[in-house]
């Protein structure tokens, strides 16, 4: 996928701003490798779809969720074009088929030998902790072949806190300081062989990506999906805290 006038700009104008703002640090530049390969990052602020590009010097394409793409109106069609425009594709979290679709979208940039951005968790995380990854990361990863790069963001939660459309510069009266810190890629070749590759292992292979990026961002393991928890703070008025334990109790 052809890196995009908009994106060449925003990465010209946007590191060194960045930079000074939040003194963006980017360690393990040196773990990249050559060819197409999936990163695979934790997701505390719409800001880590900033970040991330502007640290690899490559391009990549993220995949979004779909309702960046399909809100109505004048605002929608604005946030429609500027997704495209820097090179994001819709990402349909509604499962089956539709997120299928999703992920072959990806799977042809990866074939075209280019990089796809994931959040495994599927949205952002509700507390700033890290929650169950779903496995499209590794059906994408097992189905192309192609190594997974994980990639810790640190800081990022606190530019844009959760359920805040707030943008803040500073944290407690100190410089926020935003890290992406990437790691080793990591290769799946034993799960590859099998002819038909089962969930037992997607779910493998997820797991080992989600640890390895809770490694690199220090964020505490909670065994739910962010999504559900989500949902279950809105409906029922809970804090994050109180969603998670419930869900965790009921799988007991």
């Amino acid at each position: 996928m052809p890196t995009t006038a908009l994106y060449r700009s925003l990465k010209i104008l946007g590191s060194p701003l960045l930079t000074g703002l939040y003194h963006h640090e980017v360690m393990g530049l040196e773990n990249l490798p050559k060819g197409p390969f999936i990163v695979a990052s934790n997701h505390l602020a719409f800001c880590d779809s900033i970040f991330i590009p502007l640290a690899l010097p490559r391009t990549v394409n993220f995949l979004a969720k779909s309702d960046y793409f399909t809100t109505p109106g004048l605002k929608g069609r604005a946030m429609a074009a500027f997704f495209r425009g820097v090179g994001q594709l819709p990402m349909d979290r509604s499962g089956g088929q539709k997120s299928q679709e999703s992920l072959d979208a990806g799977a042809r940039v990866l074939a075209e030998g280019g990089i796809i951005g994931i959040y495994p968790e599927g949205t952002r995380s509700p507390d700033g902790r890290g929650y169950r990854p779903k496995v499209g990361v590794a059906r994408l990863a097992l189905e192309s072949r192609v190594p997974v790069v994980p990639i810790g963001q640190i800081g990022t939660d606190l530019i844009q806190p959760s359920g805040s459309n707030r943008i803040h510069l500073r944290h407690d009266g100190e410089p926020i300081r935003v890290r992406t810190v990437i790691g080793k890629p990591l290769t799946f070749e034993k799960y590859t062989a099998d002819v038909e590759i089962s969930y037992r292992s997607q779910r493998e292979v997820a797991d080992t990506i989600g640890a390895a990026i809770r490694a690199l961002s220090g964020q505490e393991y909670v065994d739910v999906y962010a999504d559900r928890v989500k949902k279950l703070m809105a409906d029922e008025h809970l804090s994050a805290d109180e969603a998670a334990s419930r869900l965790q109790n009921e799988k007991r």
